[in-house]
């Protein structure tokens, strides 16, 4: 495999939740080589300054419900520069294919044909995981694992639950991109089957040197002073070790 960059191809790469050390060596290269940088507004600037100098690095981030470009926009920049013979690093916080739009830069990428590779990164629940030293599949507590989001195609937060019928008992819950209503959150994943006593941990800028970490219950989330956005928020008895540190 080509460690470097190659002209007329389009790189998805994971950026992992913001530490650099983080980086898989294979995103380090590419940040080094690639003409054209398209991060995410969640991508650092640690990591940022890991590209190389001559590379043109163009913000396409999205915050909030309020995008400073559309994702149509987007496709338009990642086709031009490709087919100018430039290569195209499309750098995405976490892993690229995990809450991300990456099934519609792809379709738009296979439809004008244009090369493109995608190199998977840490996503951010693995990376909490670590930091609070809880395993989120501890066999005496969780057999199954549940990535959800609250925000849907249209950019707008949602609820509901992620399942159907009873919220599964030997479950770890990670909601990514939760919101700032933890009241209207809580309690519907209470409503939803969830004991208000579930073991909870709500982390701010995971990885980073401001990341902040509340543990607390489902039914004490409503009540918390959760750290600024980005959050994610795991939910489960295998938490309960996080929440006794």
């Amino acid at each position: 495999m080509n460690t470097e960059a190659v002209p007329g191809t389009v790189y998805l790469v994971g950026a992992g939740p913001g530490d650099p050390g983080l980086l898989t060596i294979r995103a380090h290269r590419l940040l080094q080589t690639a003409d054209v940088i398209l991060p995410d507004d969640l991508v650092s600037d640690a990591i940022l300054d890991l590209a190389s100098p001559s590379a043109e690095i163009i913000p396409v981030g999205k915050r909030c419900g309020q995008p400073r470009i559309t994702q149509a926009e987007i496709h338009v920049l990642l086709l031009r520069h490709a087919r100018a013979g430039r290569s195209v690093l499309r750098l995405k916080s976490g892993d690229p294919l995990v809450f991300g739009r990456a099934g519609e830069e792809i379709a738009a990428l296979r439809e004008a044909q244009i090369p493109f590779e995608i190199v998977p990164g840490i996503t951010t629940a693995f990376a909490v995981a670590a930091s609070l030293k809880t395993p989120l599949t501890d066999r005496t507590s969780a057999s199954k694992l549940i990535l959800a989001t609250a925000h849907h195609a249209a950019g707008k937060l949602t609820l509901s639950p992620s399942w159907s019928g009873a919220f599964p008992d030997e479950s770890t819950l990670v909601i990514y991109m939760p919101g700032r209503d933890f009241v209207a959150l809580a309690a519907s994943l209470i409503d939803s089957g969830i004991a208000p006593e579930t073991p909870c941990c709500a982390v701010s800028k995971a990885s980073t040197a401001e990341e902040q970490s509340v543990a607390t219950t489902l039914a004490g989330l409503a009540t918390s002073e959760i750290g600024p956005a980005p959050v994610i928020l795991l939910i489960g008895r295998a938490i309960q070790l996080a929440t006794e540190n």
